[in-house]
């Protein structure tokens, strides 16, 4: 079986560049998709209706152009046959409203940026780990 891809929102090219050292340094076998703003990872929306495989985890940025993340994720979960995809919040911001929108809006987990690589290796293992091998979802809901 392929590995699900894993979808990263994120407009900082140079997090971008961080995340894909960082799982490469692990081997993983999920293919990094990225969406550089907002309205990029709506769009990923008619591609999944369309067969595309729903990515095994959303890794969403908060502060994006175009559309914030907290529009993102809005829209993900208003479509049913999306809610099975974790979505994890990994942004810079550590502010109380970001964190309890995050979650009021659906969020699996909101993670704060760490700045220092080697801290952002382990967290990128932590969820490559937990997401793509450990964690167990339902491929759709029940009829």
């Amino acid at each position: 079986m392929n590995a699900l891809p894993i979808l990263l929102v994120e407009d900082n090219p140079m997090d971008v560049d961080l995340t894909r050292r960082a799982f490469s340094r692990h081997n993983l076998a999920n293919p990094l998709e990225v969406a550089r703003d907002g309205q990029e990872a709506v769009d990923y929306i008619s591609r999944w209706k369309g067969g595309d495989p729903l990515p095994a985890v959303i890794l969403l940025d908060w502060k994006l152009p175009k559309l914030s993340g907290l529009e993102v994720l809005r829209t993900v979960r208003t479509h049913q046959q999306f809610a099975v995809v974790p979505v994890v919040v990994l942004t810079s911001s550590a502010e109380d409203q970001d964190i309890f929108e995050a979650y009021s809006l659906g969020a699996n987990s909101y993670i704060v940026k760490p700045v220092d690589f080697d801290k952002f290796i382990d967290v990128a293992r932590q969820i490559e780990l937990y997401w793509t091998v450990l964690n167990i979802r339902c491929s759709s809901p029940p009829e």
